[in-house]
This record gives C-alpha cells, structure tokens and sequence, in this order.
C-alpha cells in the first residue's frame, strides 16, 4: 500500500469515543518499549507521527490513525513492565479488552514480538486471549536488524512454537530501521482489510 496520507484522529478511553464510520481497522498490541510506535512510523512513512519513548508505557490510551481514510490503525497500551500502578494497568486491561471483544469493524490484531527473545508470558496472554475471541493475529517480529539474517528463521520458530501459533496467522519479520518486512506487512494488512 501507499501511503499518501495519515493523521492521528483521536486518542480515546471508551467506546463512545471510538471514531464513527466503518472504516475496517487494525490493532497494534505489544509488550513497552517492543517497537510499536516505530513499527507505525516506518509503515506509514512518517518520522514521528507516533511519540517514540525510551520510558515504556507512554501510550496510555487507544490512538486512532486514519491511513489514506480507508483504513484505521489502533495503537493500543503497551503491556509489561510499564511503571504504572496495577489499577492503572487494570484500567488499560479492561479498555484494550472492551475494544478487542466489540469492535465490529476490527479486522485484525498485530501482535509484536522481539524476535531477539522468546515471548514473554504477557506475549503468550495476550495471543491466547485474541484466540480465544477467534481474532485474526498478525504476527510481527521486531528488532530483525539486531540479530544476523542466518539466525532470523530459528528466532521466528522459537516464538511460533512458544505461541503455538496456528497456521492460519501470518508471521512477518520487521525491522524498522531497514525497512525489512514493510511491504509483506502491507500485503497481509490488506488480505485483512480490502473487502
């Protein structure tokens, strides 16, 4: 796909705030600091349209991007090691799950990974519960340049293995400093999102 336009549209708490229209959307999950906000950047070409943190946990709501008005990404709260109290944790819990488990127009869920480790148990929580709600999962290993290409295949098998990943979600290996992965991320997006 490409990107002619993207723009923030709102960033919200609830679902009477969710943006109206039937725009098919899809979801960015992950645990602080995996690289979402710079897996955003470099898929939509723009260098900071998504604040970029080194302190975890920075996305505190559900951030809506418009994409060429076609489509919506959702960057949803970091999970993990954030510094955040555990009522505050509960409350983003219970957001990201009230927009996961009613949200007509979400066509799918990319989950992030570091593909330099295995998935963590909050990695392996959070695809069990998109299974569970039968959500297709995009799969996003990231950080790709950190590691040499020989050793790229073994990393992704340890986290499929780890998921027990089914073979209908897709797998992609992502780095945002090179760009690897960009356009077979697009491609999946859109076999998820062109009706």
């Amino acid at each position: 796909m490409k990107v002619t336009s993207s723009e923030i549209v709102i960033s919200a708490v609830k679902p009477q705030q969710y943006p109206e229209g039937d725009l098919p959307e899809v979801a960015l999950a992950g645990r602080s600091n995996v690289g979402k906000s710079s897996f955003i950047n470099k898929m939509l070409g723009r260098k900071a349209l998504a604040r970029i943190s080194s302190k975890p946990g920075k996305t505190q709501t559900l951030n809506f991007y418009i994409i060429n008005e076609q489509l919506h990404f959702v960057d949803v709260p970091g999970y993990g090691y954030a510094k955040v109290s555990k009522k505050e944790r509960e409350a983003w819990g219970k957001m990201i799950e009230t927009y996961i488990t009613t949200r007509e127009q979400l066509r799918a869920v990319i989950l992030l990974i570091d593909l330099r480790h295995p998935p963590t148990n909050d990695d392996m929580l959070m695809y069990d519960f998109l299974k569970h709600y039968d959500i297709p999962t995009i799969i996003v290993g990231t950080k790709a340049d950190k590691i040499p290409k020989g050793k790229w295949q073994k990393h992704a098998k340890v986290i499929k293995d780890a998921l027990n990943m089914e073979k209908s979600d897709e797998f992609v290996i992502f780095s945002s400093e090179t760009g690897l992965g960009k356009d077979e991320a697009w491609k999946v997006i859109g076999e998820y999102t062109s009706e």
